[in-house]
């Protein structure tokens, strides 16, 4: 079997590492911590000139027609530099929407400005309950007249507080279960309310007031009360996504910690040449590659058109600890001065922690594996 990249995926790859390496090292990366949008502008741009936000755009939108498998491969780069900023919200959140569930008008209007990096979007799923099943909407959206009235309260939204654009999940009509009756509007981001949370790894994530906000019913995405199976598709892909870049991150964690085995000297010897460091680094790059192969497996499904759920639940749930494990033994292998807060370790295991939870830990999503397995 054939596990390789093809040629423009590996080109795609190198690329990637080389911009990020040269225009996001780490000192932006701490930097955007304490920065009010979170992301600079000029390497958003840059990256829109690179084609990234349209990467799987559909060409007739102004994007490249890309597929899935190559936007993991694309995370998987932006993990292993720590990217800040929301490209992530914009394409995997807002994009694909769109592109699974938006009008004919709605595409034609917003993906071109997606592609272009002229408009930011994001999801506003979550609320104070912190679930991410579909008894956890509690939003509202009311018909007055040809518009909608949206009152309730977001939580955790990431980048919302820069956003043009919120897909909001709302309930319009109450039915004999939780998954009846939830709609997904696209909310004008002046309308709402936010504030900025802080962060474990200084992540951009929002508290998102909607006060009677009115959205045009022109901008109902999908069937109005059967958004969930959408929802789950949205989030069935972001959990994938979002491996792909943790994988990305434990790569660079493991490259970072073998080349300190290597370095440096303890009782005139590398502290590698010792059995439990090499025994950690060993269960390092196994946790690395196990995580990369199940990611990739459930990409390439995604961008096949096969039914995914027990695999992409799986990555979700092995990646999440995964990351974590990988870079709790990096803080073992380089000791104390990978507490330093201007050493990189700290920022990839705070990023792995804050990553775990993110699109359901890893018990939200062997719940999901039972179920697929029938139990």
């Amino acid at each position: 079997m054939d596990f390789g990249l093809s040629e423009e995926q590996e080109m795609l790859k190198t690329m990637a590492r080389d911009f990020l390496e040269k225009e996001c090292p780490k000192a932006v990366v701490r930097e955007m911590v304490d920065n009010e949008k979170g992301y600079p502008p000029q390497l958003w741009r840059q990256m829109a000139e690179l084609g990234w936000m349209g990467l799987i755009v559909p060409e007739k939108h102004g994007g490249s027609g890309g597929s899935f498998l190559d936007l993991a491969v694309l995370l998987e780069e932006m993990g292993r530099a720590l990217l800040p900023g929301p490209f992530f919200s914009t394409v995997v959140l807002g994009a694909l929407p769109l592109m699974l569930a938006g009008t004919e008008a709605q595409k034609n209007e917003l993906l071109p400005r997606i592609a272009s990096g002229e408009i930011i979007l994001t999801l506003a799923l979550t609320e104070p309950g912190g679930q991410y099943d579909a008894s956890g909407i509690e939003a509202s959206a009311a018909h007055d007249g040809a518009d909608y009235v949206v009152a309730g309260t977001k939580l955790f939204v990431p980048n919302a507080h820069v956003a043009d654009y919120l897909i909001c999940a709302v309930r319009t009509a109450r039915g004999g279960s939780p998954e009846e009756g939830i709609t997904l509007l696209l909310v004008e981001g002046k309308a709402a309310s936010c504030t900025v949370l802080k962060t474990i790894d200084g992540s951009k994530l929002c508290e998102v007031l909607l006060e009677k906000v009115r959205v045009p019913a022109a901008n109902l995405i999908g069937e109005e009360g059967k958004g969930w199976p959408l929802i789950e598709a949205i989030l069935q892909r972001a959990a994938v996504a979002q491996c792909s870049e943790m994988v990305g991150g434990a790569q660079q964690v493991l490259d970072m910690t073998v080349a300190y085995a290597k370095d440096r000297q303890q009782f005139g010897r590398p502290i590698g040449s010792f059995q439990a460091v090499q025994h950690h680094c060993a269960n390092m790059l196994m946790d690395v590659d196990g995580s990369r192969f199940i990611t990739y497996q459930a990409a390439w499904m995604i961008s096949e058109g096969i039914p995914c759920a027990r695999e992409a639940a799986i990555a979700k749930a092995w990646v999440s600890e995964a990351y974590r494990r990988v870079t709790a033994l990096g803080h073992q292998i380089h000791g104390g001065i990978g507490f330093c807060l201007d050493h990189d370790m700290p920022l990839y295991y705070k990023r792995a922690k804050a990553l775990e939870s993110t699109f359901g830990d890893a018990d939200f999503h062997r719940e999901t594996v039972a179920r697929e397995i029938g139990m």
